[in-house]
């Protein structure tokens, strides 16, 4: 066992690690830096980005769709459902066990829908996290060195008593696989989950902005996907090898729930407690993947290119990921152009006209008004009426 002790004008005994020496020493006994998060104590440990599930910018609820819906940075993915699951932003209270008195206050919340087809060998429900490239081979792993490990943590909930599976898929050169269990859950129980994993020669995490790593957690996968496979083991990827097979009686029971939270990812061989972030914090972060415009919310300074596009920059909180994607429900409402002598409407998307690496702006145009002055100055504005809303995306 080690001491460590805190103070004020320490010194390190290189022989025995133990801090000594100083001012108003405490002493904590059985604690080894080299096995906290791999010697580091700093924040930014976690490399799960909205872990605790506080950020939901689209919406906090969905049902009908498939990827990204709800809770920001983690995508559900339905394949072959007879009825699609509702996805949603759950708000957790003193009776949930567990994550409650660790701070935790929102869970990704799934409630199947009802296959009576039964459990189809394409059916699948996953939820996920992709992890920047770049994340992982700058987070100090030392990731083809099996004596070097990541642990992966969470709270998972389940209405009905069973085991589960996930795995882990580098995204670089030749794609690799963890499969891993959470064991027999009991039903409706708050449980955390802790997996240590280790590096292995034939992963690669490219410097770059790319997905490096993908996390997934599957209440089911079809037998299209699964086999006789090793749990705990790094293996090639195939389609048909990604976990064993799956106990079908969470998928064949109709409104059963699957909730987590509490999700980190860190460096070292010891699951560290939970770093809770502010919510502003979170935000910035899924920011980097999603900026979004609600009722009114957009107003920007531009320039007409013609007599029919307008060219403008709508403000970022931070700079995007990659030249985004967009979408946009306009709830009746449009575009309004103002200029110098009154204003022009319309309804089409805008496209990308130019993105700027590393720096939070973005240029785009807009066509489809009548009657704009080339190179004459207005502003525009988002008028999409109470449920209309503007996304940039940047996700993985």
């Amino acid at each position: 066992m080690s001491n460590l002790k805190v103070g004020i004008g320490l010194t390190l005994d290189g022989a025995t690690g133990n801090i000594c020496g100083g001012v108003g020493i405490v002493t904590a006994t059985g604690v080894s830096i080299s096995q906290i998060n791999d010697g580091q104590i700093g924040g930014n440990r976690n490399l799960i980005i909205n872990g605790a599930m506080q950020v939901a910018q689209r919406a906090t609820s969905s049902t009908g769709a498939t990827a990204y819906e709800t809770v920001d940075r983690f995508a559900c993915t339905f394949t072959n459902v007879d009825e699609t699951p509702t996805q949603a932003q759950h708000a957790l209270t003193s009776s949930d066990t567990g994550p409650w008195a660790k701070g935790f206050r929102s869970s990704l919340h799934l409630t199947n829908g009802n296959q009576t087809g039964g459990a189809g060998t394409s059916d699948r429900i996953l939820v996920a996290q992709y992890v920047e490239s770049q994340n992982i081979a700058n987070s100090g792993w030392d990731y083809n060195n099996t004596s070097s490990y990541i642990t992966l943590s969470f709270w998972v909930k389940s209405s009905i008593a069973q085991n589960f599976y996930g795995y882990l898929m580098s995204d670089d050169a030749t794609q690799q696989t963890y499969p891993y269990e959470t064991g027999s859950l009991s039903a409706n129980t708050w449980t955390k989950i802790t997996k240590t994993i280790p590096g292995n020669s034939n992963l690669t995490f490219n410097n770059d902005t790319g997905a490096g790593l993908r996390i997934y957690l599957a209440p089911f996968m079809g037998t299209d996907y699964t086999a006789s496979v090793t749990l705990n083991a790094w293996a090639a990827y195939a389609s048909g090898t990604r976990m064993p097979d799956n106990t079908s009686t969470w998928y064949t029971t109709n409104d059963s729930t699957f909730e987590i939270t509490g999700v980190q990812l860190e460096v070292g061989s010891v699951a560290t407690p939970f770093e809770h972030r502010s919510y502003g914090d979170e935000l910035s972060r899924c920011q980097r993947y999603l900026a979004t415009w609600g009722y009114n919310a957009l107003y920007a300074v531009g320039r007409a290119n013609g007599t029919a596009d307008f060219v403008f920059t709508p403000s970022l909180n931070v700079p995007l990921r990659v030249s985004p994607s967009i979408t946009q429900s306009i709830d009746s409402g449009l575009w309004k152009v103002f200029r110098h002598n009154g204003a022009s409407t319309g309804t089409n998307t805008p496209t990308v006209r130019r993105w700027v690496k590393d720096a939070p702006c973005i240029t785009l145009t807009l066509d489809g008004f009548s009657s704009l002055v080339d190179d004459h100055v207005g502003t525009i504005q988002a008028n999409f009426g109470s449920n209309g809303y503007f996304w940039l995306s940047a996700e993985l």
